[in-house]
């Protein structure tokens, strides 16, 4: 989302670097780019000027322009203040040892069904025993949806039937918690495609009703900052917490993400990052900041890594660097695809993204033409690429729908890559290495 922001800020800053010294014009004319860059998306314009604004009364400081690096100085400051622009501090929802109820609203369309599925896979990982509600009875698939999205999970879905009274809603939620014990209840209620009293009057009931510890709001990113408004007229009937970016993958400009801690005054909870139910990361305001501002998000891609790390094929690998195969080549990959695209893990790594040429892509079907390849070699020849001459190329060509040169380009990219990693000393991909090489074609 913060591709085009976080290239064009960066393009800012690259114009600074190097100089021996910063006037004040210097600073100044950058900043204006910036507030253009900022605009451009979509951020609020309040938050566009506050920010530019108190950058501009650090950076313009004899403290730092007499630094003997002002350029880095005047980046670090910027990305204090896009920290705090984010919110800060990472905050998450209060959570006791029981009597945990979690209020998701929003408008229709926002992600709320999907996001209280993905919660109660989350805390459901953590030890936590969830139970979703489905009190969406506006929309007739959003119980359908949240009730898959149960049995796919392994939660309890108690589902609120067309016309039931918010009394009875709270009844047999009792009765449902009485017969299984459950320690958060996460509620996805109706929304609408816009404001209107039935929908928070309705709101307003249920949450009377289930006193809900969390009133959290979900919103979708995609729509920009037009939909942060909204979070006030839901705040003042029925109250928010705090917030879920939805959507955050996408290609909308990230002005909402930017905008939504200063306009509603709501702390941002979660990113909803993919259509996976794992696809929800906690948002961190200077993890953000660093990826727009292209430093890189290395305690993400640490934390992804660990979550894999109970994974018997995925800890495979060799005992020292020569010994290392195409089969612990294929299994690195296989992780790194685990852990989202090739694209998304060379963002969290800082100048990662500047190593590719101007406007390369990452081919990511490369990836599945690799794994098809060392797929169709037998156990032997992974662990003995010394075996692979010119016949037995044709028959992985053949069985993997590739071609010879496919193998080929294959080989000399697994030779490269072991070659590159004795001269560094280092472990493996997987034990802090990395494979950004393998999907450029």
């Amino acid at each position: 989302m913060f591709q085009s922001l976080g290239d064009r800020l960066q393009s800012v800053f690259d114009g600074l670097r190097g100089r021996g010294k910063l006037s004040e014009n210097d600073v100044k004319a950058a900043l204006r780019e910036v507030r253009v860059a900022l605009l451009e998306a979509d951020v609020n314009l309040e938050v566009a000027k506050a920010f530019t604004a108190r950058v501009l009364e650090r950076a313009v400081g004899s403290e730092t322009l007499l630094s003997l690096n002002p350029d880095q100085r005047v980046i670090a400051i910027v990305h204090e203040e896009m920290k705090a622009t984010l919110g800060g501090a990472s905050v998450q929802p209060n959570l006791r040892n029981d009597g945990n109820v979690w209020l998701l609203m929003g408008l229709q369309g926002a992600g709320k069904t999907t996001t209280a599925g993905k919660l109660a896979y989350r805390y459901k990982a953590q030890g936590r025993r969830p139970l979703l509600v489905a009190a969406d009875t506006q929309r007739p698939a959003a119980r359908e949806q949240l009730r898959v999205l149960g049995r796919q999970i392994g939660v309890p879905v108690v589902e609120v039937a067309d016309g039931e009274s918010v009394a009875t809603t709270r009844a047999r939620l009792d009765a449902a918690l009485k017969q299984d014990f459950r320690d958060l209840v996460i509620v996805d209620t109706a929304g609408r495609l816009q404001i209107d009293e039935a929908l928070m009057d309705d709101l307003a009931a249920l949450s009377d009703a289930v006193a809900p510890t969390e009133k959290i709001l979900v919103v979708d990113a995609m729509t920009g900052q037009q939909s942060l408004p909204v979070a006030r007229t839901f705040d003042e009937r029925v109250g928010v917490t705090g917030l879920i970016l939805s959507k955050l993958d996408g290609d909308a400009r990230g002005g909402a993400a930017l905008s939504a801690k200063h306009v509603t005054g709501k702390p941002i909870y979660f990113a909803g990052m993919s259509e996976k139910i794992d696809g929800l990361e906690a948002f961190h305001p200077d993890r953000v900041a660093g990826r727009i501002l292209g430093m890189g998000d290395v305690l993400t891609l640490i934390e992804k890594a660990k979550a894999l790390e109970g994974d018997d094929d995925a800890s495979a690998g060799p005992r020292k660097l020569s010994d290392f195969s195409l089969q612990d080549m294929l299994t690195q990959m296989r992780r790194i695809k685990q852990m989202g695209s090739v694209s998304d893990v060379l963002k969290m790594i800082p100048g990662a993204g500047k190593m590719l040429p101007p406007g390369a892509d990452i081919d990511e079907r490369e990836l599945g033409r690799v794994e098809a390849i060392i797929s169709s070699m037998t156990e032997r020849e992974r662990r003995e690429p010394k075996l692979l001459n010119a016949s037995r190329r044709k028959r992985i060509a053949r069985g993997s729908g590739t071609t010879v040169q496919d193998v080929n380009r294959l080989m000399r990219t697994y030779d490269d890559m072991k070659q590159m990693m004795k001269r560094m000393g280092k472990r493996p991909p997987g034990r802090g290495g990395g494979m950004g090489a393998l999907g450029r074609r």
